[in-house]
C-alpha cells in the first residue's frame, strides 16, 4: 500500500494550511516530496514564479527545493552537531568575501536569524550542546535564513514550551502577513485552530477533506482524522497513601549546578514535572537515571540506586528520553530488536534467545501499544514518530518497572494515539509501578498527573495535587512566582 494515495492540495500565498492526521496517515511524507527528501512515484508539482505564473517543478533533491523557494524544518531534527549554531544555519550557504570564509558576516546574520525566534545564544554554541527545543528553534531559525516563499513545518512546536510555541505562532502569522505560503504539520489542534487559514486532513494516505476557517471545529477535526471524536483523558482519582517508591535527596546534576531538589514519588503514583524549558526536567529524569552525573542521595524502595543506567534498569528504573531519534532507538534495526532490548535476557538462556517467546511478546505489546503497521520485521526509522514513540514506550511496559521516568512522552504524538498512550500509563501505575514524567504540555500534565512538582530555574517551585493544578497556578509557580 503506498503511504500516499491521488493527493491534491494547493497552498496560495500569505497563508498557513495545516495538515493533520493520525500517526501513519502519511503527513511526514508528503512534506517530503514537497521539500525534495524523497521523490513522489507518479504526479507533479507546480509553484508560482515571481509574477505569478504557475511552473511544473522537478524537485529530485533538497537543493532543487531549496532553489524553487521551499524550505523545510524537519520533525526530527537534523542540524550537524559538530558545528556551532552559525555553521549549522548557514551549512552549504557560508558567505564569503574575497574567496574566504566570512565569519564575522555568518555569525552576525545567525544572531539576526536566532533573535528572530526569540533566542539569545551565542552563534559559536557547539549544536551537539543545545537542549532539544533550543535545537528545534535552531531549526526554525535556519529555515527563515532561507527566505524562502514557502516554508514547510513538521511537528515545529512538539519540543516547545507554551511561551516558545506562542512565538512560533506569532512569526508564522508574521510570515502569511508578508506574503509566504505556511504549510505545517501539528498534532496540537489547538495550534491549528489558532493559526490556520485552512486544514488538510489524511487518513490512511488519503484525504478524507479540507476545512476552511470559521466553518470548523476541534470535533470535526478529530472525526475526518479518526471517523470519531477523541475521548478526553481524566485524572485518576487521587490515591490513598502507599509506600514511597522514589526519594530523591539534595539532587543536584552535574551538567544543572541550581540549587539542590528533594522530593518523592509513592508506589503506584503518576507525577508530572512542569516547567519553562530549560528549568531543569530532564536534567532531573537523566540524573535519577544515571544518564548524568549528579550529586546527593537517590533511593528505590529504601535502597540508594547507584552504578550507571545499565545497573539502573536491573534495579528496576527505567527511562524513554526526550530525543527518541537520538537516544531512544536504534533507527537501523527492526521493530521487534528495538520492543525486546529491555528484557530479551529473560527470554535467554546459555545466551540463546528464545526466538517464540520474544516473537510473542513482541506482538502482545505491539496490539497493546496499537502500534502501525503491525510488522516486527520493519526497520524502526520507517515508521512514524508516534509510532516510533510507541515501540519506545511499549519496551518498558513489557517489562513493568518499579519506575518509570519519562520526558515528553507524547511529542509528536497525535491525538489519538496519546489518549493511547496515557491509558497504557495509567495501567502501569494502576498495577504498582511509578511513574515520573516531564512534559512541556500544560493540557497533559493536568490530565495524566496525581501531583505535579513545578520547576523554575532549576529548583522546585511548588507542588500541586491534581486538585489544585490548573495552567494558570503552574504557569505562576513556572515564572517565579511564590507557592499560594
Amino acid at each position: 500500500m503506498p503511504a500516499l494515495a491521488g493527493i491534491e492540495l494547493s497552498v496560495r500565498a500569505g497563508e498557513v494550511l495545516a495538515i493533520v492526521g493520525e500517526n501513519g496517515a502519511g503527513k511526514s511524507t508528503l512534506l517530503k516530496i514537497l521539500s525534495g527528501v524523497i521523490p513522489p512515484s507518479e504526479g507533479s508539482i507546480a509553484i508560482a514564479d515571481p509574477d505569478g505564473v504557475l511552473c511544473s517543478v522537478q524537485l529530485h533533491s533538497v537543493r532543487d527545493a531549496t532553489r524553487a523557494g521551499i524550505a523545510l524544518v524537519h520533525q526530527e531534527l537534523n542540524l550537524a552537531e559538530n558545528l556551532d549554531i552559525a555553521g549549522s544555519i548557514f551549512l552549504g550557504r557560508e558567505p564569503a568575501r574575497f574567496g574566504f570564509l566570512d565569519l564575522h558576516a555568518m555569525r552576525a546574520n545567525a544572531r539576526k536569524w536566532l533573535a528572530r525566534v526569540g533566542l539569545n545564544l551565542d552563534p559559536t554554541t557547539p549544536c551537539g550542546t543545545l537542549a532539544i527545543a533550543q535545537r528545534q528553534l535552531v531549526e526554525v531559525a535556519k529555515a527563515l535564513s532561507c527566505e524562502a516563499r514557502i516554508l514547510i513545518l513538521d511537528e515545529p512546536t512538539s519540543s516547545l514550551s507554551a511561551r516558545e510555541a506562542d512565538r512560533l505562532l506569532e512569526i508564522m502569522a508574521d510570515l502569511r502577513n508578508q506574503g509566504k505560503a505556511v504549510i505545517f504539520v501539528s498534532h496540537h489542534l489547538d495550534e491549528v485552530l489558532r493559526i490556520a487559514d485552512r486544514v488538510m486532513v489524511l487518513r490512511d494516505g488519503r484525504c478524507t477533506g479540507f476545512l476552511e476557517r470559521g466553518t470548523y471545529d476541534r470535533d470535526a477535526i478529530e472525526r475526518l482524522m479518526v471517523g470519531r471524536s477523541i475521548e478526553t483523558n481524566q485524572p485518576r482519582p487521587v490515591r490513598p497513601d502507599a509506600a514511597v517508591r522514589l526519594r530523591v535527596a539534595e539532587l543536584v546534576s552535574a551538567h544543572h549546578r541550581k540549587q539542590p531538589i528533594s522530593f518523592a514519588v509513592r508506589a503506584g503514583e503518576i507525577v508530572g514535572l512542569a516547567g519553562l524549558v530549560g528549568a531543569g526536567r530532564t536534567e532531573v529524569l537523566e540524573a535519577i537515571a544515571a544518564i548524568t552525573p549528579h550529586h546527593g542521595r537517590v533511593e528505590l524502595d529504601g535502597a540508594p540506586l547507584s552504578g550507571n543506567t545499565a545497573a539502573r534498569v536491573r534495579q528496576g528504573v527505567a527511562i524513554v528520553p526526550e530525543d527518541r531519534a537520538r537516544n531512544g532507538i536504534f533507527a537501523a534495526s527492526h521493530v521487534s530488536m528495538n520492543m525486546s532490548l529491555a528484557w530479551i535476557d529473560r527470554n535467554s538462556r546459555a545466551r540463546t534467545v528464545n526466538t517464540a517467546a520474544e516473537r510473542g511478546i513482541v506482538a502482545q505489546m505491539m496490539d497493546r501499544m496499537q502500534l502501525r503497521p503491525a510488522e516486527p520485521s520493519r526497520l524502526v526509522h520507517t515508521l512514524s514518530g508516534g509510532n516510533q514513540q510507541k515501540s519506545v514506550i511499549g519496551r518498558w511496559m513489557a517489562v513493568g518497572p518499579a519506575l518509570l521516568l519519562l520526558d515528553e512522552p507524547t511529542r509528536g504524538v497525535d491525538v489519538s494515539a496519546r489518549a493511547e498512550i496515557h491509558a497504557e500509563i495509567r495501567r502501569l501505575a494502576d498495577s504498582g509501578s511509578s511513574i515520573l514524567f516531564a512534559s512541556s504540555e500544560l493540557e497533559e500534565v493536568l490530565m495524566l498527573a496525581d501531583r505535579v512538582i513545578v520547576m523554575h530555574d532549576g529548583s522546585i517551585a511548588g507542588e500541586l495535587t491534581a486538585h489544585e493544578a490548573t495552567e494558570v497556578a503552574i504557569m505562576h509557580l513556572a515564572t517565579g512566582g511564590k507557592p499560594a
